[in-house]
């Protein structure tokens, strides 16, 4: 292990996974509560999409993504609210949508086609310095967000049309999350892979709300748990000679269910946002 970490590449993948488990768990916790789960997989599948364009057009595949996830985050909103229909009804046929575009452009792609299925399944091994540097600043940059408009995203989280009477920018805040949350999960794609960097988003979500119902507290349990999944999947994979990106999220789902069995369900005690103090 020591000689590992004389290695550049694993140095980067360590480094991934700390911010990268960290932002996606932060994003997740949000989504969850605002009861928008499903946005984080319409989400990723979108980032898959994007990068798929990016290759396509010989361009960088994450950024790409980023703007892809970002921009369908922002559609489900105002869709969902002027069909007067659930916006989950509005974000599986966004999903719907997007995987089948991405198929037909993947068959698209001239020649072999592995750098397109690393984004699919994730290749944490790859990730480069640049990607590193920018999961760390997407990742500081949820962090500070969330400090400095806590209890503007708290009142938003509780109630929106409360936050929006009392004079707070609910609206902003609220696209601002799913902007933050496009981001985040473009930014990750190459880690964990398009069809499974849902379960980095709920898991670990998941399983803080299980031990605390205290906003703050949730926030840093699930940041904990999100980077105990991926550097725990790193060492997986590197010792029995799995695919990271499975072994992160299978680590995440056993962390969910250890902690169910051990303290049980719980209900959050107010609403959408728990005590937030």
């Amino acid at each position: 292990m020591i000689e590992l970490l004389r290695e550049e590449y694993f140095r980067h993948a360590l480094l991934a996974c700390v911010f990268g488990g960290a932002g996606m768990a932060l994003v997740g916790v949000l989504l969850v509560l605002l009861q928008v789960p499903f946005l984080g997989i319409c989400m990723s599948h979108a980032a898959f999409l994007g990068a798929v364009i990016g290759l396509l057009l010989g361009q960088p595949p994450w950024l790409w993504a980023m703007g892809a996830c970002a921009v369908a985050g922002l559609v489900v909103g105002p869709v969902a609210e002027k069909a007067q229909t659930s916006s989950n009804v509005v974000l599986s046929m966004v999903f719907s949508a997007t995987m089948g575009l991405s198929l037909i452009l993947l068959s698209r792609i001239p020649g072999p086609k592995t750098e397109a299925l690393n984004l699919m399944w994730g290749s944490l091994l790859t990730v480069t310095a640049g990607q590193t540097r920018m999961l760390v600043a997407i990742c500081l940059g949820l962090c500070l967000g969330v400090w400095w408009f806590y209890r503007a995203i708290v009142a938003v989280l509780f109630n929106r049309e409360l936050a929006l009477a009392g004079g707070l920018p609910a609206g902003l805040i609220y696209y601002g999350i799913i902007m933050l949350g496009g981001l985040t999960v473009g930014a990750a794609l190459e880690i964990i892979g398009g069809l499974l960097i849902f379960a980095l988003l709920v898991n670990p979500a998941n399983t803080a709300r299980l031990l605390s119902d205290r906003l703050p507290l949730v926030m840093l349990l699930a940041a904990l748990s999100g980077m105990t999944a991926c550097l725990a999947g790193l060492m997986l994979s590197y010792v029995w000679d799995l695919p990271v990106g499975g072994s992160v999220v299978l680590f995440s789902t056993l962390m969910y269910l250890v902690v169910f069995a051990a303290v049980g369900r719980r209900r959050p005690r107010t609403g959408g946002s728990g005590n937030a103090t």
